[in-house]
């Protein structure tokens, strides 16, 4: 990738990467949030639960967008790598997209449910499988970088089931995929709350989920360096590595100080920022490979003219997505930012 300019496979890739990570700050919110209405306890519990369904109620489903664009992206940017994942990783995400079509359903119908029983069984069918999915999307992912896939997609022999990604490294991924999702909605919903006390409690649940991330991020890198040795070499070897993980901390550290001094608007803004790194940062780590071992961007990709089609594709859709999920946001979640400017400094009401 030269410094000033990308080839078109590599515009693609960049595009893919770009729109996985909106995904996982705005869609991968929606599943933490769904993290804390299951542990939704003690006397505050519903209103934490109205809180999380206020929240998420108008732009859930448009989050989605951004995963519907990496995968059209992949199989026809990348076909090579799409019947890689596909084929060896079928298990984990066709699970991931019963957890979805679960979650996004049961969120649907527990708005016409008005019985207490009908509830809270909607409530189960929302919250367990946005606990279960992230996992499995950070499995895949972490699959990915061991290079299993890879190996066992080039090999010819028969797909397995589950030894490519039921692994230590895949899983503990997962772990750290969903704890990242959590850390995200929790300070999310310190914006999203007008009471003084929900915001505490979700400044609590936000600064107890950045510490576990941590404890996970730590068992992530060191088991890395034996199941993702790409990976680890990428992180420490490279121009980028040190910078990259510097700066990730140094965000990490920040958002720890904004939450405690109630800063929650710069709690967002620093939060998006790690998260958005960490992704970065794990892709750089690997390219120019898709699928290690073998799969690259330049020589798994479509034709060039495909990749020029797609990206003008791309670039004519962008001004009709763009404007349209902007002017989405700025509707349902502009009484964040007033929220952020006029009451992030009161204390809760009651100790």
């Amino acid at each position: 990738m030269g410094a000033l300019s990308l080839s078109p496979a590599e515009g693609v890739a960049v595009v893919m990467l770009l729109s996985l990570v909106i995904y996982s700050l705005f869609g991968g919110a929606d599943y933490g949030a769904g993290v804390w209405d299951l542990l939704a306890r003690g006397p505050r519990a519903e209103a934490h639960r109205e809180l999380i369904a206020h929240a998420i109620g108008p732009v859930w489903e448009a989050n989605h967008v951004w995963l519907i664009i990496v995968i059209v992206l992949l199989f026809t940017g990348f076909p090579a790598a799409f019947s890689a994942v596909m084929t060896t990783l079928h298990v984990p995400l066709s699970l991931m997209l019963i957890g979805v079509v679960l979650r996004g359903s049961a969120f649907t119908f527990r708005s016409y449910d008005n019985t207490e029983v009908g509830k809270h069984r909607w409530n189960r069918v929302f919250s367990i499988p946005s606990v279960v999915t992230p996992i499995l999307l950070g499995s895949v992912i972490g699959a990915i970088a061991t290079g299993a896939p890879g190996r066992a997609a080039a090999s010819g022999g028969p797909v397995p089931l589950f030894a490519t990604w039921v692994r230590p490294f895949p899983l503990v991924v997962g772990l750290f995929a969903l704890n990242l999702f959590a850390y995200l909605a929790a300070v999310y919903l310190t914006l999203e709350a007008s009471d003084p006390d929900l915001r505490e409690d979700f400044r609590t649940r936000a600064l107890i989920a950045a510490v576990t991330l941590g404890a996970v991020a730590w068992a992530v890198y060191h088991l890395a360096r034996s199941e993702a040795p790409l990976v680890f070499r990428g992180l420490n070897s490279s121009p980028w590595g040190m910078p990259v993980r510097y700066a990730t901390g140094g965000f990490a550290i920040a958002t720890l100080a904004a939450l405690w001094l109630r800063w929650f608007h710069i709690a967002r803004v620093t939060a998006m920022i790690q998260v958005a790194l960490i992704l970065w940062g794990c892709a750089l780590a690997q390219y120019p490979l898709l699928v290690p071992p073998a799969i690259d961007v330049a020589h798994g990709a479509a034709p060039p003219v495909v990749q020029k089609l797609l990206l003008a594709a791309l670039g004519a859709g962008s001004l009709i997505l763009l404007p349209s999920i902007y002017y989405m946001f700025r509707v349902f979640k502009g009484h964040t930012f007033l929220l952020a400017r006029r009451g992030e400094h009161r204390p809760p009401m009651h100790p």
